[in-house]
């Protein structure tokens, strides 16, 4: 449950077909200004796990941090994404590295609801039994993501299975990736959604 107690949260996660698990979550409660804030955040690894886990350890403590984090949570979600990206390749000393993930933060700033989206996780809210999507996949065939790869001198293949970045990677957005990063960038999409408590929260 959250510092208030107002929100309760519960995660699960394991390990896939790949020998190690390269996935991370983060979760964080914090009062600002005397307003209650709920963060979460889910990373999909891939190629090695060193991105997920630096999402983990950074990302929300990022955002938290920007200056501008309250009064425009959109315009911090975005700056603070491409930082923490830059940040993290930045970090990788080893060379040849190119470990990658998603990043999928849920934000809850009093009664809204940002949810910040790079690569192909996914969000969804429950309302009265329907499930709405709080997020979209960033896939290489999407027409403005395969226009923007390959004006940025990228390539979009279909390998009998999936769409992929030059014969790569299976989206079209991720943090890391540092020899696909001119085309495969972290700028997030942002979708809003209004919060509605519910009695035994308040």
């Amino acid at each position: 449950a959250s510092e208030d107690g107002k929100l309760s949260c519960g995660y699960s996660s394991f390990k896939g077909r790949r020998p190690t698990m390269e996935d991370r979550y983060d979760v964080k409660f914090a009062k600002m200004k005397g307003q209650s804030v709920s963060l979460f955040g889910v990373f999909d690894g891939h190629a090695g796990a060193l991105a997920a886990e630096y999402l983990k350890e950074h990302l929300l403590d990022n955002l938290i941090k920007h200056p501008q984090f309250l009064r425009n949570p959109k315009l911090a979600l975005k700056t603070t994404f491409l930082k923490t990206d830059a940040d993290f390749l930045e970090s990788v000393t080893t060379p040849y590295r190119e470990d990658g993930s998603t990043a999928l933060a849920a934000v809850l700033v009093g009664d809204q609801i940002y949810v910040a989206n790079v690569g192909d996780s996914r969000a969804i809210a429950l309302k009265g039994g329907k499930a709405i999507p709080l997020s979209d996949d960033h896939k290489p065939n999407l027409k403005d993501e395969r226009t923007r790869i390959e004006n940025a001198g990228g390539g979009v293949s279909y390998d009998g299975f999936t769409w992929r970045v030059d014969g790569i990677l299976a989206m079209s957005r991720a943090f890391g990736n540092r020899s696909l990063k001119n085309y495969v960038i972290a700028e997030p999409d942002i979708q809003t959604q209004i919060y509605i408590r519910h009695a035994h929260e308040e």
